[in-house]
């Protein structure tokens, strides 16, 4: 795509046709494949009270009126979770959604302000049943793309192979030096004086208001994400507590959660939890991430009473949410999402 050339310019939509039939072809395996394990395929609403209560994603607003005529704020959602975990509150046991998500401020190679989310439940299994979800879909994609390998920017992965599985404690010592688990306390405790010194001596910047949340982000993004997915995709499981506000706490090690990333060629492709179903817990938390949106950008997201309130309902669950666009992406080696997206969202002055 290019300024001269819109994506729905002949010429230009001849060229992108094979990557978003490819893309087609996809999601209809992957149907089969849910429904071929008992996944009700559900629709979720786009429009909600809250967007999602992480601190730095960022929700498109609008207003919508009450029969009363009142106004009332809503939000197109950031992830279809909540309506999910509500649907498991309501008796659902395995359930599976294609939702287009919306998020704000996004526009990269591999991001866009609109973008399918593929999202599934299992109640009642472990979250390991979704790292065996994951390899089996990594396979399907790329036979159904007619790809025997995921190519971005120079880096391949082999999506016939094992995923590898890595501990986010590992990686840190592996790629950066760093003693992570030495940095975090049970219950979600941290000490950033000692992440700092781990930082700084492994010649990495660091700001004097730099919170422990600010030095973990800079060691995954600089050191770690980059050497993950390389030659097959890497599995990177049990975060920290503080980076993992869905998830339970490990029965291994309460220092961290039940929470993982797929990751392939360097890019991550989904976010996985034993989800946390403890709904004082999952308030303290979201108040806690609500507390940094407001001091880092100066605002923040109501919570969603309702869906606080289905977690005293709601299973033992796992979930995992992937981004479709990325691994379609990946199949048929595009260089930006959006080359796998059927009608991007315009650019100013374009």
């Amino acid at each position: 795509m290019t300024d001269a050339s819109p994506w729905w310019t002949p010429a230009v939509h001849a060229d992108r046709r094979p990557r978003l039939l490819a893309r087609n072809r996809i999601k209809a395996a992957f149907r089969g494949f849910f429904a071929a394990r008992g996944f009700v395929e559900v629709e979720t609403a786009a429009l909600q009270v809250s967007p999602g209560n992480e601190a730095h994603l960022h929700a498109f607003g609008t207003q919508g009126w009450t029969l009363g005529g009142e106004r009332q704020a809503l939000y197109l959602h950031t992830s279809p979770e909540f309506a999910c975990k509500k649907l498991l509150a309501a008796g659902e046991r395995r359930l599976v959604t294609f939702a287009p998500v919306y998020r704000n401020g996004e526009r990269t190679a591999l991001h866009h302000p609109e973008f399918t989310m593929l999202e599934w439940y299992r109640a009642g299994e472990p979250y390991e049943a979704l790292m065996a979800d994951c390899a089996a879909l990594l396979a399907l994609a790329a036979s159904e793309a007619g790809a025997t390998r995921f190519r971005f920017r120079g880096r391949e992965a082999d999506p016939f192979a094992e995923p590898e599985r890595l501990a986010v404690a590992q990686a840190f010592r592996r790629f950066a030096g760093i003693d992570l688990l030495a940095t975090l306390e049970p219950g979600g405790a941290t000490d950033r004086a000692a992440l700092a010194a781990g930082v700084r001596a492994c010649g990495m910047r660091l700001a004097d208001d730099d919170t422990w949340s600010d030095l973990f982000a800079r060691v995954m993004t600089e050191r770690v994400e980059p050497r993950l997915g390389l030659g097959r995709a890497t599995i990177l499981h049990d975060y920290p507590i503080a980076e993992a506000a869905l998830a339970r706490p490990s029965a291994a090690d309460p220092r961290v959660a039940e929470r993982f990333e797929l990751y392939a060629c360097g890019v991550e492709l989904a976010n996985a939890f034993g989800e946390l179903t403890d709904a004082a817990e999952q308030r303290r938390r979201f108040a806690a991430e609500m507390d940094e949106k407001d001091r880092v950008y100066g605002e923040r997201y109501p919570l969603d009473e309702d869906f606080l309130k289905a977690l005293g309902a709601m299973p033992e669950a796992s979930g995992i949410a992937l981004g479709f666009d990325r691994l379609a992406m990946l199949c048929v080696g595009a260089e930006r999402v959006e080359d796998v997206i059927w009608t991007p969202v315009a650019e100013a002055g374009r």
